[in-house]
């Protein structure tokens, strides 16, 4: 059973493409998604691999392996499991352009609801409660940054701003502010404003804006000689938008080898002083794609 937990933000700094393969719809390389819901996502086994890739040759190796496991590269991957459980990355906030204060980070109470869930579960304790579910074509708002009269318009829609629940609101964006985001002087301004910039949007809407609003780029590939595009080298990919707020629960057990004993604490303890400040992860890596900020928040477990 796993003894120590904290959660792993990731905060999205160039647009992020974790693929999921070939689609079937209008964009050719969609990113992973959640079966339910349709959120955006990181499987477990991308950031694990990026955790274990980023620790080689800064960890000994046998701690490595008692963290990580073996490895399927190894004649000796089914010898033992590795200490560290990592789970799947989600949504948090989620930026969309907005027609005053230029773009506003959305959430719902969905997310937030599966925030303090997969919170709990890493044993962190958060300083804010849940805020009532916004009427139909409302948004919770903490002040007029975000409006554009006496509307707040993000992409086509038109939200009637709803300032009762503000001091909640700003609750959760200060927290997240001083907990999630990264810790660098170069985030002052960021911190700042998110407050502000917070606006919790009715699920099904910001279930449609995860869908639709992402980043989807077009790529071609040229004929070396001529410099045209080549017959059928043209796709499209879908990212995750620079300025997206994702979580991931890490959980910890006890190390399964005599090879190097570590408490559960210790297990956190050897990733967290990694130094990982900024990784790459997803796709397209030799075009700056998918460099993400990280910081790490531990649990009372």
């Amino acid at each position: 059973m796993f003894e120590a937990g904290c959660l792993m933000f990731i905060y999205v700094e160039t647009p992020l493409h974790p693929g999921s393969g070939r689609g079937l719809g209008a964009v050719d390389l969609p990113i992973q998604r959640e079966r339910t819901t349709d959120y955006p996502m990181v499987q477990a086994s991308s950031l694990k691999g990026c955790l274990r890739a980023e620790a080689r040759g800064k960890m000994a190796s046998h701690v490595l392996e008692a963290i990580f496991g073996p490895g399927p590269e190894t004649e000796r991957a089914s010898d033992h499991a590795g200490a560290l459980a990592v789970g799947d990355a989600r949504v948090l906030l989620f930026p969309v352009r907005s027609l005053a204060g230029v773009f506003a980070w959305t959430t719902s109470v969905d997310a937030l609801a599966r925030f303090l869930r997969e919170a709990q579960i890493a044993g962190v304790q958060v300083g804010w409660s849940l805020p009532e579910q916004p009427a139909p074509e409302t948004a919770l708002v903490t002040s007029t940054a975000l409006q554009a009269g006496d509307s707040v318009v993000l992409e086509d829609l038109s939200f009637t701003p709803d300032g009762r629940q503000a001091d909640g609101v700003r609750a959760i964006g200060h927290w997240l502010a001083q907990n999630a985001l990264p810790q660098g002087p170069e985030y002052e301004y960021w911190r700042r404003v998110l407050p502000e910039k917070l606006c919790i949007l009715p699920e099904d809407v910001f279930r449609d804006l995860v869908k639709y609003a992402t980043e989807v780029q077009t790529h071609i590939r040229l004929d070396p000689k001529t410099k045209t595009v080549e017959e059928g080298a043209l796709w499209t990919s879908e990212n995750l938008p620079t300025d997206t707020l994702l979580y991931a629960p890490l959980l910890a057990s006890p190390s399964r080898t005599p090879k190097a004993t570590l408490t559960a604490k210790d297990v956190l303890r050897e990733v967290e002083q990694l130094g990982l400040v900024r990784v790459q992860l997803g796709g397209d890596e030799t075009t700056g794609q998918g460099i993400v900020a990280l910081r790490f928040m531990n649990g009372a477990k």
